[in-house]
């Protein structure tokens, strides 16, 4: 079974919630360091705001964003404190998102998709065509052929 690392799939799934803790934590300063004025509530209404922001995009990445381990007869989806495994024809499309360096999977009888890292970095081969050359992107290529997966 081959799956990216732990620690880069932590850091892109907190990322945004870390950073808008940071920004809230910027306007708490603002308002308890300085004289209230015109200037610095819209300086700590701009850090909240940029704080809400980010929030929102952690909200909208989390449940997507999984742990995924790709071996030759099975796909596991760690979800918490459970593993799910599905066979490969239950894969509907699996595809490569440039520059963003993610999986996109869509299996049968699930709605949504599911977002994973690859097991190493993908390099972008001529602008929006990229290529995963390691481990995981054989075995997904040998796959997608075999299942006939888009």
């Amino acid at each position: 079974m081959v799956e990216a690392s732990p620690v880069k799939f932590y850091f892109a799934k907190y990322f945004f919630l870390a950073f808008s803790f940071l920004q809230w934590a910027v306007t708490g300063t603002i308002f308890f360091q300085y004289e209230f004025g015109p200037k610095s509530f819209f300086i700590a209404l701009l850090f909240f705001t940029l704080g809400m922001i980010c929030f929102t995009v952690y909200l909208l990445i989390n449940e997507k964003v999984r742990r995924v381990a790709i071996g030759k007869n099975k796909i596991i989806v760690t979800e918490g404190d459970r593993n799910i495994r599905f066979e490969w024809p239950e894969v509907k499309s699996l595809k490569i998102i440039p520059y963003l360096n993610l999986y996109k999977l869509k299996l049968k009888g699930k709605r949504g998709y599911i977002y994973f890292f690859p097991s190493q970095n993908i390099d972008p081969a001529f602008g929006l065509l990229s290529k995963d050359t390691s481990k995981m992107g054989d075995i997904v290529q040998k796959r997608k052929k075999e299942f006939g997966i888009k």
